[in-house]
């Protein structure tokens, strides 16, 4: 019996989904394929004329933007020679004194005031800034614990060539130290709430003293 046209076009659809089956499995997945995403980039609506209309607001890509790099802080040095009044053996506050030399402190965020004294019969402390007695008692127990030899009738030192005073001040000197270390914190010394400044002298005569001032810092 003859094949109708129907029956021809179906066996031939089945003779080629029989042996090439790739391009049918295609055109069937080509409806349900989405296109390749492209990056989801913030959005913004396009302020133009353009939008004013009823048709939809136009969006513009806009890409991320880059990350800046903080810019290093710069650290700033400042150094100052200070001339302390005149004072003769005992221990003294110096704290407004300092701060009084150094307006620099103000212009520091953060940093660090280094002192030194320049000077082998003296010396620099923290110590307590309220009971004036605290520094009275300092001397005198330094005095205790390096006493003076006067006329050198117990030969404690050799070296006396400027008073029996002067070979005790330098192991005083040795024994507090020629300098401190302060930080700095918003343009003020970060001393605790009873700490404060001391110069101390341990020559009975009264001597001008000077003191290198160093900040280092980051500026404000």
């Amino acid at each position: 019996m003859p094949l109708s046209s129907t029956n021809t076009l179906l066996f031939l659809l089945i003779f080629v989904f029989a042996f090439f089956p790739g391009p049918f499995i295609r055109v069937l997945q080509s409806p349900f394929t989405s296109s390749p995403k492209t990056p989801a980039y913030p959005t913004t609506t396009c302020a133009c004329c353009a939008c004013n209309n009823p048709s939809p607001a136009t969006k513009i890509t806009t890409p991320p933007t880059a990350l800046t790099t903080p810019t290093p802080a710069t650290m700033s040095w400042f150094q100052k020679t200070i001339t302390l009044p005149s004072k003769s053996r005992g221990s003294y506050l110096i704290t407004s004194d300092i701060v009084k030399e150094l307006p620099e402190l103000q212009n520091y965020k953060v940093g660090i005031l280094n002192l030194f004294i320049q000077h082998t019969s003296c010396a620099l402390s923290l110590n307590e800034n309220y009971d004036s007695d605290v520094r009275a008692d300092m001397s005198d127990a330094l005095d205790r614990i390096v006493p003076e030899d006067k006329g050198g009738k117990e030969r404690l030192y050799r070296h006396d060539a400027e008073g029996s005073d002067d070979m005790p001040a330098h192991v005083k000197s040795a024994l507090i130290g020629a300098s401190v270390s302060i930080p700095i914190s918003n343009g003020k010394l970060a001393t605790g709430t009873w700490q404060g400044i001391w110069y101390l002298e341990f020559r009975a005569s009264r001597h001008s003293r000077k003191v290198v001032a160093t900040i280092q810092g980051e500026k404000v």
